[in-house]
Parts: C-alpha cells; sequence; structure tokens
C-alpha cells in the first residue's frame, strides 16, 4: 500500500502559518509596526489604501539589514531575537517566533527597500506569494521600508471575508494606537488614503494619550506609580466620573508589550469599587516592567496573551497602586463627620445615578420577554389604549378637590419659550389631543415618576423609561421606512472625533441619516453637523451625537442583534436620558397615551419595567409594616 503522508512544501506551510499571524490587513500593521520599533527606529511612518486592503506600508528610520539578512529574514522561524531554547524566558523584543514576514509574504506582494548605516548601499527585494521575483542593490536612506500590497490576494476566500473598509481601518487605528502608546518616545504618523490621520510627536506618554485621544482626556488623567521587587507599575488612570460603559480604553503592557488580561483588569475593576456604577469601565494606560523570567509570553502568535508565574501577587500589587492613586489625587470619596448618615448614606450612590442617566432604575425582568416592533399604534394598541382608559371611569366624577386645584395651579404657571426653534414639546408626541379629552389626576413627582391614581390603586410610571420605550418605537419604524425626517439646525456644528469613531460614524452612515443625523464630512475626523434626529432637545448637540455613538458602541459589543436595533436602542436611551424634567398635567396625560399606544408598554426595549401598578391593599400593606 502506498505510503500517503507527504511533507507540505514551504509555500503552503506558509499560507496555512498566514491564518494564524495573517487575520486581517491590522494583523500585518501590528507586525511591520513591532519590527519597526525593534530596529530601534526614532520615526515611523505608516502608510495605508482602501483600509490596508491595496497597500500597507511601514517606513522606518531604524537599523537596516544587510543584503543576506533582508533575503533570510523572508524564511520560516528566522529571527534575530533568540538563538536557543533559555532565550525564550529572557524576551524583551516585540518579535521573536520569526513567523511574520514569510507569513505575510505568502498571501501578499510584497516590495523591501533596506539600508544600514554604515552601507553605501541599501537592498531592494521583490516578493509575491513567497516567491522571490527580484533582489538587486539600490541607493536610498538609512533605515526600513517595506511595502505590503494587495493582501490575500492568492486566498479569494479569505479577501472575501475582509469587512468594508471603515471596520478594516478601525481595527487598524487599534493596533496603531497600541504600538503608539506602548512607546512616546518614537514619533509615529499615519496616513489613510493620503490623508493624515495622525501625527504623534516623541514626548512625554501623557502627550501621547492626548494625542491619541483627545484634549479633552488632559483633565481626566492621574499618575499611578508603584515600585515593589517583583514588578514596577507605572501609567495613567482616568477619573470615575469619566467611566464608560464600553471597553475600549483599557491598555495593559508588559514590558511594552500590549496584553490583554482579564484577572489584571478585574484587578483594576476592584480598585473603583463603588466609586463607577456597575458594569462601567474606567480608562487606564498602565505599564508593568517585570523581570521576562517571571511571565510567559510564547501562548499565541499574536503575542497579547502572557502567563505571570506569580499572578496573585501581580493582582494585589496592581490593586493597591490604583487605589493609592484615586487616594492621593483625591478621586475617592472622603468621610464627613458632620454629615447625619440616617439622611445621606446613598448619597454617593445618586450622585452615580445622576450623572450616569443610564443606570436609572433596575429590573430584574428577563429581556426576552420584550418584543421589538416599531412603529404608531394599530387596531390592537387602539384596544389597549382603550383599556387604559377604563382604569379611570370610577374616577371621573369623584376626583378629590385638591387634585383638581393642584392641576388648575398647573394650567396656570406661565409659558416659558425656550432657546432651541423646534423643542422636543412641540413634537407630535406632546400634542394636544381633540376636544373632549378628559385630564386624569396625575402628578409628576422629582421630575423622574409620574403618579396616578386609578380605580384599582395607584400607578407608579418610570418618566425617563416611558420616553425611552415611546422613542424606541419611533426610531424602528423610521429605521424600517426612512423618511429622512430631520430638524435642522440654524448654525451647523463642526465635530470632531476620535479616528476610531469617526471610522465607526462612516460605516453606519446610511442608518445615521435615516434617524435625522444631517451631516457632511470636512476633513479626516471633522464632522460638519447640519441636523438632527425630530424630538432631541439637548444643550449640546454635539454631546448628542458623540453620546450616541458611545452608547452604539457598548450595544455592539454586548449583544447580539441587527445594527438597526442597536441604533434605535442606542438613540432612544440617550434621547430619553435627558429627560428628566418637569411636566405640564397635560404633557403627563398624552406621555400616557404614547406609552399604552405601544405595543409593548410594560418595558423598555433593554427588559426595564416602565411601569407598576399599586392596589390598595399593596399601598395599606406598605404601611402597616411600618408600625
Amino acid at each position: 500500500m502506498e505510503d500517503i503522508i507527504r511533507l507540505l512544501p514551504d509555500s503552503i506551510a506558509n499560507q496555512i502559518a498566514a491564518g494564524e499571524v495573517v487575520q486581517r490587513p491590522a494583523s500585518i500593521v501590528k507586525e511591520l509596526l513591532e519590527n519597526s520599533v525593534d530596529a530601534k527606529a526614532t520615526s515611523v511612518t505608516l502608510i495605508v489604501k482602501e483600509a490596508g486592503k491595496i497597500l500597507v506600508q511601514v517606513i522606518d528610520d531604524g537599523i537596516g539589514m544587510s543584503e543576506t539578512d533582508a533575503r533570510l529574514s523572508f524564511e520560516r522561524h528566522a529571527t534575530s531575537k533568540i538563538k536557543q531554547a533559555e532565550d525564550l524566558f529572557n524576551i524583551l523584543t516585540m518579535g521573536f517566533r520569526g513567523e511574520a514576514l514569510a507569513s505575510i509574504a505568502a498571501v501578499a506582494q510584497v516590495e523591501l527597500r533596506t539600508k544600514r548605516r554604515e552601507d553605501s548601499l541599501g537592498t531592494y527585494l521583490c516578493i509575491e506569494g513567497s516567491q522571490f521575483k527580484n533582489q538587486e542593490s539600490t541607493a536610498g536612506t538609512d533605515g526600513t521600508s517595506i511595502a505590503i500590497k494587495n493582501v490575500f490576494f492568492n486566498v479569494p476566500a479569505r479577501r472575501n471575508f475582509l469587512k468594508s473598509n471603515p471596520v478594516e481601518m478601525r481595527h487598524i487605528l487599534d493596533e496603531f494606537n497600541r504600538v503608539a502608546l506602548a512607546n512616546p518616545e518614537i514619533e509615529f504618523q499615519l496616513f489613510h488614503n493620503d490623508l493624515e490621520i495622525h501625527h504623534l510627536l516623541s514626548g512625554k506618554l501623557s502627550q501621547r494619550i492626548v494625542g491619541i485621544f483627545g484634549k479633552n482626556y488632559k483633565k481626566q488623567l492621574a499618575a499611578c506609580q508603584e515600585e515593589t521587587p517583583l514588578v514596577r507599575i507605572q501609567g495613567y488612570i482616568g477619573r470615575p466620573e469619566n467611566a464608560k460603559k464600553t471597553r475600549g480604553e483599557q491598555f495593559f503592557f508588559v514590558n511594552k508589550r500590549y496584553i490583554r488580561h482579564a484577572y489584571l483588569h478585574h484587578a483594576v475593576i476592584n480598585a473603583y469599587e463603588s466609586l463607577i456604577p456597575k458594569d462601567y469601565h474606567p480608562f487606564y494606560v498602565l505599564f508593568l516592567e517585570i523581570d521576562p523570567v517571571h511571565i510567559d509570553i510564547n501562548i499565541h502568535p499574536t503575542k497579547t496573551e502572557v502567563k505571570f508565574d506569580d499572578e496573585r501577587s501581580i493582582y494585589a500589587i496592581v490593586q493597591a497602586a490604583i487605589r493609592k492613586a484615586l487616594s492621593v489625587h483625591h478621586l475617592s470619596p472622603t468621610l464627613d463627620f458632620e454629615t447625619d448618615a440616617n439622611f445621606s448614606g446613598q448619597a454617593y450612590a445618586q450622585t452615580a445615578i445622576q450623572e450616569n442617566p443610564l443606570h436609572q432604575g433596575t429590573s430584574n425582568k428577563p429581556t426576552h420577554r420584550n418584543t421589538f416592533t416599531g412603529g404608531q399604534a394599530s387596531g390592537g394598541s387602539k384596544q389597549r389604549a382603550s383599556d387604559w382608559e377604563k382604569l379611570y371611569q370610577d374616577l371621573q366624577n369623584n376626583t378629590p378637590e385638591s387634585n383638581l386645584n393642584w392641576q388648575k395651579s398647573r394650567e396656570d404657571e406661565p409659558l416659558t419659550f425656550e432657546s432651541e426653534v423646534n423643542q422636543m414639546r412641540q413634537n407630535s408626541l406632546f400634542k394636544s389631543k381633540e376636544s373632549g379629552h378628559t385630564e386624569r389626576p396625575i402628578f409628576q413627582l422629582h421630575k423622574q415618576f409620574i403618579l396616578s391614581p386609578v380605580k384599582s390603586g395607584l400607578l407608579l410610571i418610570h418618566q425617563v423609561f416611558a420616553y425611552e420605550r415611546i422613542l424606541y418605537d419611533k426610531y424602528r419604524k423610521q429605521l424600517e421606512t426612512p423618511k429622512n425626517i430631520t430638524q435642522q439646525l440654524l448654525f451647523p456644528i463642526d465635530v470632531k472625533l476620535n479616528a476610531s469613531d469617526f471610522h465607526l460614524v462612516l460605516e453606519i452612515e446610511s442608518e445615521i441619516r435615516n434617524l435625522g443625523f444631517v451631516f457632511v464630512v470636512i476633513e479626516e475626523q471633522h464632522l460638519q453637523l447640519k441636523g438632527v434626529p425630530v424630538g432631541t432637545n439637548h444643550e449640546s448637540h454635539e454631546h448628542l451625537l458623540e453620546d450616541f455613538i458611545e452608547q452604539f458602541k457598548n450595544y455592539q459589543s454586548s449583544l447580539s442583534i441587527s445594527r438597526a436595533e442597536m441604533m434605535a436602542r442606542a438613540l432612544a436611551k440617550r434621547t430619553a436620558s435627558r429627560m428628566k424634567v418637569p411636566l405640564t398635567g397635560q404633557e403627563m396625560n398624552h406621555l400616557i397615551d404614547q406609552l399604552f399606544a405601544s405595543d409593548n408598554p410594560s418595558y423598555t426595549p433593554d427588559g426595564k419595567s416602565v411601569f407598576r401598578s399599586l392596589s390598595l391593599k399593596e399601598l395599606g400593606n406598605l404601611l402597616a409594616t411600618q408600625n
């Protein structure tokens, strides 16, 4: 019988290895930037075209390579970083496996130009699909320039799995940011389709953070530093009030290598305990310097996973360092011995709720009870509204005199004209019903709850959750049947986004416009906002767009639902969170009408209870239990 096991050719073996190393253009960016860092470059330029599908080029002023080294660098397991097995536990460079360039050359067209300072001529190489096409001596500048063209040109199936340009560009930006943060002493530039996205001058870590994430981060940074015999920690953490529900701005570096480590992230979250709401994540950029003997980084080809030989000690040190930084910078709450604990025991929790309106209210109702159908009231919803009116039948002729007086006093209040031309209260959501509408006895509590007596007892409605339910239905219908309903701004607003958010906006541009946002792209990372969705009344329309993007990213990372669903949820939650406002009796009545015209008035889109009906017996029991 003939033997069936054969050795694979190098070209096929390289393509198999490329499946682990080169998952998308961002993987190429990571490997090439790390090679430039290992080459002791002081200036690195990244040039990308069509989100890396057409071109990824990295130019540096590092030490360069000789002619022999340039040719050998594209062979599998060829590396200058290690020589023997013991070196695996003493690695201080970014690369060491010797697989990256061979894997990249197997699935792309590569052009390399390199020159050492001591050489009069450099080397030029041209490779396609692991095949060397050309090699010659050439004049050039010191350092290395490597261009990767037409990635996956010879593996069409892999190329078809690449996402849209905005998606792939966001992944490239993530890798670029990580390498740039790890090396603030190196100057970095990034160009996409001939537009400059980043120009980061060499400097301090704080300057690099501000250069990448924006000037707003200058005020929220707090230095964090700790030194022990086992590990040295330094970097910056964000203030608790700036924590976000989305992850993505948390960075751990071990010996300048970016890592993902859930256990250490848990240490940071524990240090912020009681300072930030549940499920929120603080900003941090932390560097751990540790003897390489105590870590193992040879776990995965991406080298973003490490193992410590004493994880518990590292955990405790990280947690202590964060708590110390919070205390030194007065970011932790202090004791006030003159405050009556009976009245302010939950002061911080209330403050957190006010500053993070997305956390208002709690519910243990499962989200699967919710339905996601948008639109206005159908025949069934009209029936529900009719049933809702029956709750008041016994109260129409027996309204307490105090309620009538209260209602009259509210109706006699003077009109106040807001500065916005189009206010949410002028929206159809609040338009008066036709004559014959009977006002219900109703009042508002602390601009958060609406209370109304019904024949069975008392109805308690969460005002913000009611708005969220109504607006969600409205936006869902608007996305399903786009009509480009928008509220034009008197004066356009210039909005500057970070690079990642800008490309996310381009990725979901059509859906954003269907919701009612009108904008034009001025230049890279700059938008001019000309219109917003009807019904959004905000102190800053720039913040409306930014907060909507942030909420969308949160849903994108935590929920497996359609994009339209995420966008409707995100804008409804963002808009409703600002609706802690005083309402007139007429406005409250029409809010209730709109709520009970919904297909699912009982719950918000994410499953929180909108209202609760308390019977007279339950109200009596509440008082009885206090006696």
